[in-house]
This record gives C-alpha cells, sequence and structure tokens, in this order.
C-alpha cells in the first residue's frame, strides 16, 4: 500500500507521521505540492500512483477568508476538486477533512450536529470548505469526509502561526491575564487522537461521512480555564462576548459534532477533551 500524505508538516500531517508506518507515506508538502495547480499535483500524483491520499492541508484563515474569499475558494474548493478529478483517474481513496464551520446559520442550537443535518455555513471559510465537500460527496465512491473541530497539535498550525493552546499561554505571560470568548460552543479536538481515529478508520473501508471530534463540548473560555489549571492556575481569565471583538467572520454560536457515524459502527476511541489536554502539555514540554 502507498498513501500520499499532503501537508505532512502541518498540525494534522504530523500527527499522522507518527500513527501510519514510515514505509507506507510519501510526504506531500507546499510549496512543491500546490493544490491550487491542477496540472503539477497530477503530474505528480501519477507518478507516485497512491493507494490511498490523505488531504491535510486546507486554508483555515477564516477572517481573511471574508476579504479574500477567492484565496479560501482557491485551495478549499478549487484544490479539493483537482484532487477528485486525480482520484477518479487513479480510481483512489481519498481522506479529506472539514469542519465544524460548515454549520452555523442556526443560532439556537443546543444540540450536537450528526452527520444527516444539512449544512449551512455562516461565513466565507465555510462556505469554501461545503463546496469542497460536495465535490468529494458528489463525485467520489471511495472517499473518507471527515469533519472535526478546535484542531490543536504540538506542530501547530502554519497558517494560523500555532494553535490555541499556544495563544493561550503566550498571553498569559505578556499580560498576567486573558480575556476569552465564552459566547462560542464547540469541541477541542487533539491532532494525535484525530490521526488515530482516522487511521483506525481507513482500515475499515467503511467509506462516507463522518464527524470525528473529541468527546463532550465547551467555550473558548472554558477550554482556556482548564488549560491554564496546569500551567498558571492562579491567572485571572474574563470571559468575554463575541460581539467585542468586532471580528470580519462571524462564527458559530454553537458547532458541537457528534460522532454518531462512528458509534453506530462500534468505532469511535475519542476521549473527552479535557483528558487530552495534559497529553499535549506533556509532548509540547509545557509541564
Amino acid at each position: 500500500m502507498t498513501i500520499a500524505l499532503i501537508g505532512s508538516t502541518g498540525q494534522l500531517g504530523t500527527d499522522f507521521k507518527k500513527v501510519i508506518p514510515k514505509e507506507l507515506l510519501i510526504n506531500l508538502d507546499y510549496p512543491d505540492f500546490d493544490l491550487t495547480k491542477g496540472d503539477l499535483i497530477r503530474e505528480k500524483l501519477l507518478a507516485i500512483r497512491p493507494d490511498i491520499i490523505i488531504n491535510t492541508a486546507a486554508y483555515n484563515l477564516v477572517d481573511r477568508a471574508e476579504e479574500f474569499p477567492e484565496e479560501a475558494l482557491a485551495v478549499n474548493y478549487h484544490g479539493v476538486k483537482n484532487l477528485v478529478d486525480v482520484c477518479l483517474e487513479l480510481n483512489c481513496v481519498l481522506v479529506h477533512y472539514s469542519t465544524d464551520y460548515v454549520f452555523g446559520t442556526d443560532q439556537n442550537r443546543h444540540v450536537p450536529y450528526t452527520e444527516d443535518d444539512e449544512p449551512a455555513p455562516l461565513n466565507k471559510y465555510g462556505g469554501s470548505k461545503l463546496l469542497g465537500e460536495r465535490e468529494v460527496t458528489t463525485r467520489l465512491k471511495k472517499y473518507f469526509l471527515i469533519r472535526t473541530s478546535g484542531l490543536f497539535g504540538v506542530a501547530g498550525s502554519a497558517g494560523k502561526g500555532g494553535n490555541f493552546i499556544e495563544a493561550i499561554i503566550k498571553k498569559s505571560k505578556e499580560t498576567g491575564e486573558l480575556q476569552v470568548v465564552s459566547d462560542q460552543i464547540l469541541t477541542p479536538t487533539y491532532t494525535l487522537d484525530l490521526a488515530r481515529q482516522t487511521w483506525a478508520l481507513i482500515k475499515t473501508q467503511n467509506y462516507g461521512l463522518y464527524h470525528i471530534t473529541s468527546e463532550g463540548s465547551c467555550s473558548w473560555y472554558e477550554f482556556a480555564c482548564e488549560i491554564m489549571k496546569y500551567i498558571k492556575p492562579q491567572i485571572k481569565i474574563t470571559p468575554t462576548k463575541s460581539s467585542d471583538y468586532h471580528s470580519p467572520a462571524e462564527r458559530p454560536a454553537y458547532s458541537v459534532l457528534e460522532n454518531k457515524k462512528l458509534k453506530s459502527l462500534n468505532l469511535n476511541q475519542m476521549r473527552p477533551w479535557a483528558e487530552t489536554i495534559t497529553d499535549y502539555l506533556k509532548e509540547k514540554g509545557h509541564i
């Protein structure tokens, strides 16, 4: 078996390299492998002829996408279309990641979204990811389309310069106190757990759409409080509202995903989100 891992140096890609035997992997990374260049990626993938393509690359600058939607569409829609074209040519499996931000317009939502719920994104980033999803689901038969949420891993997100945990720790050292949004509810998800769960799922060949997040949910404020318990328990953390920040992109007030399909197949091995934080902090060297 040959597996092409796109975005192998990113937050999720780095953890896949800890989970999948290295002799199976061929690592593909930007800028040598640019999803927006259809002829280039076709040439490289036809040379490799992988059995499985795992795409962890994405444009995830949520606020910037509001002002420059064409940037998000180039990667999250047209780039995915390019991959789907090659998968059809090679008859190989595509593993592709999407986001909880394909939901959000239901402002009164308090029940986790399942794979059966109809997506309705609030922002242009979510819209670009949904278009990419539809390329996968309407054109391929052999795919794992995985929606996830609030990712954090030791490599950090290259586009964002880290992740929420690192940003919170850095801010706490600089200012001695924190203000964190308390009116957005999600599920923080450790990328090492996500990589392990995805690899277990791939081996079943139960193709389709899956939600894969850690178990449970919290606000960003509650997430920050849990992190600081281990880093700086005496720090003052003040809950704030999203409206205080005037961000270009509107975020869902509630975007919790339920791993319904995994559970129906007795495959769910995702842990509660709070249990994963100490593993991350130890791996990163914070504790």
